[in-house]
């Protein structure tokens, strides 16, 4: 009862202001504000791996010096950073989804198990991992000639060469670039409102339509996201402080 009294005089406050946040006296509403402020957070967390995985994936390939693998990722990349999320997200859920249901469908093999957030978590890692393997690409050409002909004088065939010399320092010079790709990648999870996933979008759309609070809504969303991009952006500057290498433009 106590919070409850707290919360009334917040909102009578914020009233005063010309601020309407009575939707938080509603439990139903406050929870599911709260429930989509934690499925932004997921979709944060799936991503930024599994879009860092495709980048290292699709750098790879690029630097791998062999036509079959590096064409059609070089052609994914520029197709992929040269048309909008939204786009690439619609085509995913609208078309390529339909297409798996219906021959799922005439298979007989039940339910199509990719739901709307998978898709999500999906298009967005690779859309994002096209950019981190740009930004891998030039670190790996940034690794000094040098570095590399003592690995090879070691026995390191073309494969580990990748893998323990080019790629581990790629990132490193790379770091604050996939840093920039991290914290846009964080914005961009906003997309799954499109396709009704219960991010805090979303849930504040399905409020704002009931209750005509628009700019409440937004500005609780521009400080939702301006947390976990802040966060992000420590994180990168705590990984550049202690990834530094010495003689590399230190």
């Amino acid at each position: 009862m106590h919070d409850n009294g707290l919360l009334v005089q917040g909102v009578d406050a914020l009233r005063d202001i010309g601020l309407n946040y009575a939707f938080v006296l509603d439990a139903a509403e406050r929870q599911a504000f709260v429930r989509g402020m934690g499925v932004t957070v997921q979709l944060a967390l799936l991503t930024i791996p599994c879009s860092l995985a495709a980048g290292v994936v699709l750098a790879a390939c690029m630097a791998s010096g062999r036509a079959w693998l590096a064409g059609p990722a070089r052609a994914f990349v520029e197709v992929t950073r040269n048309t909008p999320t939204l786009v690439q997200l619609y085509c995913a859920f609208l078309v390529l989804n339909m297409l798996i249901t219906q021959q799922l469908r005439d298979w007989g093999a039940g339910q199509n198990p990719l739901t709307p957030f998978v898709w999500v978590v999906t298009v967005v890692s690779l859309h994002k991992g096209a950019f981190h393997a740009e930004a891998l690409r030039a670190g790996i050409e940034a690794v000094p000639a040098t570095t590399l002909e003592a690995a090879r004088s070691l026995g390191f065939s073309q494969r580990q060469l990748l893998a323990r010399v080019q790629l581990p320092l790629a990132a490193r010079f790379a770091l604050p670039s996939l840093v920039n790709n991290l914290v846009d990648l964080v914005k961009m999870t906003a997309v799954a409102s499109a396709i009704a996933v219960g991010d805090v979008t979303y849930e504040s759309i399905m409020i704002w339509s009931q209750r005509d609070n628009v700019l409440e809504l937004l500005l609780l969303i521009l400080l939702w996201f301006g947390l976990l991009t802040w966060l992000v952006s420590r994180a990168g500057r705590w990984l550049e402080h202690h990834w530094r290498m010495p003689g590399y433009g230190q």
